[in-house]
């Protein structure tokens, strides 16, 4: 399986990579709250900004309509018109008087503000008021026009000035709230990380102890959250990598107790040959048998060191899997075990069995099978082979397999008491049952109707 990673740059990781778990979690929670205040505070602004000039422009509004029909206690102007100044309130506006011709005519002094385009629009007709701000002296006026009855128009201009100062006063305090609340989300994000990472902090700290000293301890596991779920699956990684190891170190043990007498018996005999041949050799038939010995134990040697081999494998390295009739295997390991085993016969039923899987691993795994009845079937015995359905039974007329030993048969290395003088190394079984546990099928081993053995094994499959 390939873990997820992030892409490949020329300078690495990307940087929020390279930063820790809890800073990361800071930092975005500050640009979070920095962001919702930023957007809250440019919310509040516009709308207390259009709200106040709304609110303006509706006052400026009444009192120009007011004075434009109201007529008593009027103002008369040089152009002959009348206006009613307690109606205008004129203390903090200024009025600007437009004529039938176009002539504005300030009352009182203040900047000169010049009528445009909106202004004769409502003086023609072609609109019921017209409201603009203009830029007068440095300063912002708001400009409110609306029509008269003798066909001028009155305008009347504000300054935004103080409207100006509110805005500025509100936009700082704003801003330093806005920054405030940044810093005060820093400190809460920087908190939440540092409590709520605790417990990967732990977790991390008993990671790298196991590393450094490779002793294989669970880790706590506390709640049910992803931190527990976390602790649990590396708690099941370490027991797998735990019975792995345990299995090795057996392995290795086991295997070195049972090389050990071969190569013991091997040195025994080349001694004696060397001893033989310094003093004057040995008779001919002596020597034969002394070397009938020597091979017979290489061959045991080799065939002990390629089971090893084979049950040191998680995985079959490069398998060929393929459509595999079984009961071809079947024949061709009968055929290699009868020139091993000439004083036994095998009786054969096979029907036809077609599997997915490795050829030369289900073969040895027969061999081993037919091996081991042959082994404990006396001098003329019979050995019945049967392959019905996927399911390969081969039964022998040995001794049978003791209720004490039939739930050990198939491990590696298990050696009966009976069978401890006999030769062996106890992992024929073994292979059988992980070869067949590769494939997706069983082994199980009963006493046989005749008295002996009968082991059987299953392998999914089909008989076309």
């Amino acid at each position: 399986m390939t873990l997820p990673s992030w892409p490949a740059t020329r300078w690495g990781p990307p940087w929020h990579y390279r930063r820790s778990l809890a800073s990361r979690v800071t930092l975005l929670t500050t640009i979070a709250v920095g962001l919702s205040v930023a957007f809250v505070a440019l919310g509040a602004y516009v709308t207390v900004r259009v709200q106040t000039q709304e609110t303006l422009d509706q006052s400026l509004l009444k009192r120009a309509e007011v004075a434009a029909r109201q007529s008593a206690f009027k103002i008369t102007t040089g152009t002959g018109q009348q206006f009613n100044a307690a109606a205008l309130g004129a203390g903090d506006v200024l009025i600007i008087i437009i004529d039938r011709a176009g002539n504005a005519e300030p009352l009182g002094t203040g900047p000169q503000i010049s009528p445009g385009p909106s202004e004769a629009a409502v003086m023609g007709g072609r609109d019921d008021q017209a409201i603009r701000t203009v830029l007068a002296d440095g300063r912002h006026y708001r400009v409110v026009t609306v029509p008269t009855a003798d066909g001028g128009a009155l305008m009347l201009a504000q300054s935004l000035e103080s409207q100006d100062r509110v805005l500025e006063k509100l936009g700082l305090v704003m801003l330093l709230f806005g920054l405030a609340g940044v810093i005060a989300a820093g400190l809460a994000g920087w908190a939440v990380a540092r409590n709520g990472l605790r417990p990967v902090r732990h977790l991390t700290e008993a990671v790298e102890e196991i590393a450094r000293t490779e002793r294989l301890t669970r880790l706590p596991v506390e709640g049910d959250d992803e931190v527990a779920r976390l602790a649990g699956a590396f708690n099941s990684l370490v027991a797998s990598v735990d019975a792995s190891r345990d299995r090795q170190r057996q392995l290795v043990a086991d295997a070195g107790h049972e090389l050990r007498t071969p190569l013991t018996s091997l040195r025994t005999n080349l001694d004696l040959l060397s001893q033989a041949d310094d003093s004057g050799g040995l008779p001919a038939e002596a020597r034969a048998e002394l070397l009938g010995d020597v091979r017979a134990q290489i061959e045991e040697l080799t065939t002990l060191i390629g089971d090893l081999i084979e049950l040191a494998r998680e995985e079959p390295v490069a398998p060929v899997v393929e459509p595999v009739d079984l009961s071809e295997v079947v024949e061709r390991a009968i055929a290699r075990v009868r020139l091993r085993a000439p004083g036994v016969s095998f009786e054969t039923h096979l029907a036809r069995w077609i599997v997915q899987g490795e050829s030369a691993g289900l073969e040895r795994a027969v061999t081993n099978l037919l091996d081991n009845a042959a082994k404990w079937s006396p001098q003329g015995g019979q050995v019945t082979v049967r392959l019905t359905d996927g399911v390969l039974s081969v039964a022998d007329q040995g001794p049978g397999i003791s209720e004490d030993d039939l739930p050990h048969v198939f491990d590696r290395f298990y050696r009966s008491t009976e069978s401890r003088a006999m030769p062996g190394s106890g992992l024929g079984l073994s292979i059988v049952r992980q070869v067949a546990e590769r494939h997706g099928g069983s082994t199980r081993a009963t006493s046989g109707p005749e008295g002996g053995a009968l082991v059987t094994v299953k392998i999914p499959g089909t008989s076309r």
